[in-house]
């Protein structure tokens, strides 16, 4: 497994002093980052090959939070390549080994200029080291939205901070602006994560909750009602409203 080593910022913290979610995501996020770079597999070679790898799905499991200043190790394993998609194992853990967080992902490979898929390249396959699978419960990809009317909420406009390396907004984005409409207070004990397309400058994101037993449904949606992202946060300490 591939690894790197950090410890918790003040900006990455929450008002408890927690690690934010949103802040977990881009540990996650630069992991693999770390890899391909290492690997001269990175944002650069990626563009000079006009490809770029998107994000479908997350399903991230939280078993408890580091505080600020904590030490952690974050790592990665890629376990399976399929034509056009690549699937990845997440984890963070203390210092003495004990995993605090473990994640799976799912990834498509694209022709960034003509925007469709293509097959995994030899060379990835070749330089990526595959582990095996982490043992933990994997759940479908597809979130179910409830049937009943979202409540609206503040409309999101995209914003060149939004955007990553692929010109369009960073998976992360999402799932911050999602996570902030959650009463304070809420402990996420997972969250899963279903992409259906991209929102660029100048979008307008139109948000809607639905509160269920264990957390909340959040659609993120174009002009059309058509959404970007589906997130489903599940935890605990639910508050009766979300933010406004």
């Amino acid at each position: 497994m591939y690894t790197f080593r950090s410890r918790v910022r003040y900006s990455e913290t929450d008002p408890s002093g927690r690690l934010r979610i949103d802040a977990l995501m881009d540990y996650l996020q630069d992991c693999s980052a770390f890899q391909s770079e290492d690997l001269d597999l990175g944002v650069q070679w990626l563009k000079d090959q006009d490809m770029g790898w998107i994000v479908n799905y997350w399903q991230i499991d939280i078993s408890s939070l580091p505080r600020l200043g904590d030490e952690i190790v974050i790592g990665t394993s890629p376990y399976a390549f399929k034509g056009f998609m690549g699937f990845r194992n997440f984890m963070i853990a203390t210092p003495e080994g004990e995993r605090i967080v473990q994640a799976n992902s799912v990834w498509s490979l694209f022709n960034m200029k003509k925007q469709f898929p293509v097959r995994v390249l030899d060379i990835m396959k070749e330089r990526y080291q595959l582990f095996p699978k982490f043992d933990m419960e994997y759940t479908p990809r597809k979130i179910a939205v409830p049937e009943e009317a979202g409540e609206s909420l503040a409309d999101i406009y995209v914003g060149e901070n939004m955007l990553d390396s692929n010109d369009h907004v960073n998976n992360v984005q999402y799932v911050r602006a999602a996570a902030s409409f959650l009463p304070e207070g809420v402990q996420i004990t997972r969250l899963r994560v279903e992409y259906l397309q991209q929102a660029h400058l100048g979008d307008t994101i139109h948000p809607h909750i639905f509160r269920t037993e264990s957390g909340a449904v959040i659609t993120l949606d174009d002009d059309g009602g058509k959404p970007y992202c589906v997130t489903e946060l599940q935890g605990s300490g639910r508050g009766e409203q979300a933010k406004k």
